[in-house]
């Protein structure tokens, strides 16, 4: 059993209402809604938010009625890990069965294809990792070019290494955190305190897909990106 799960909270300080605002012709939640109502693979899906507006929407498009999310999950502080917990509990409470994998799509990640979900799918499936997670290269690295102060004030690489690296090219690689998918273990999200406990394995995106929404400047450059993607 894999059940898909969306986190849409109501609240946004950077885009106001963002996840049920209009891109494109679709409520953003849409973009990323759809992508597990297509996919075979998905067995069910819920929606976890404490948007009464939010949560009507997504029982009308299939959605597991677990009932909006508790207050202390809807705040701004609450932790990802507490509420796929809960909407992981409660869904397996509707379906009256355990779940083997937790499927998370970020809903302010509208660029994401379906092939890059199939693609994290894949490597879940041959790697059998507790979690696989949606990264891309980064853009500045912290043995070559990101810098901060020493015990003088003056700038020093933030990771230095013996001999020094001058060249971004011959750095260790580094990813950043891309939020727009994650594969779980279901038992590894049940026992587990935070993302990092267990073996979790990067699915590499192309940083142009892994775009996420976080202020009126993201949302400009997101919708820009997404046209292009609809051939608008």
């Amino acid at each position: 059993m894999i059940l898909g799960q969306i986190g849409a909270r109501k609240g946004s300080k950077g885009v106001p209402g963002k996840n049920f605002r209009d891109l494109h012709g679709r409520p953003l939640i849409d973009w990323s809604l759809d992508q597990l109502k297509r996919n075979p693979r998905i067995d069910a899906i819920v929606v976890s938010t404490d948007d009464p507006q939010i949560y009507e929407y997504g029982l009308s498009q299939g959605a597991l009625d677990i009932g909006l999310r508790p207050r202390e999950l809807a705040t701004d502080a609450a932790p990802k890990w507490g509420v796929w917990q809960h909407a992981l509990a409660a869904s397996e409470a509707v379906l009256g069965q355990s779940v083997d994998v937790f499927v998370d799509l970020d809903c302010t990640s509208p660029l994401r294809l379906d092939a890059d979900l199939d693609g994290a799918l894949d490597l879940f499936a041959a790697q059998k990792p507790d979690m696989v997670m949606s990264v891309c290269e980064s853009r500045k690295n912290p043995y070559f070019n990101m810098l901060e102060l020493d015990e003088t004030g003056s700038l020093q690489v933030s990771k230095p290494l013996p001999g020094g690296v001058w060249a971004r090219q011959a750095a260790p690689k580094v990813w950043d955190h891309a939020g727009g998918t994650y594969i779980l273990r279901a038992g590894y999200l049940r026992e587990a305190g935070t993302l990092y406990d267990g073996r979790v394995i990067p699915f590499e995106m192309p940083a142009e897909r892994c775009l996420d929404v976080d202020s009126l400047f993201d949302w400009d450059v997101v919708e820009f990106l997404k046209g292009r993607q609809l051939g608008l």
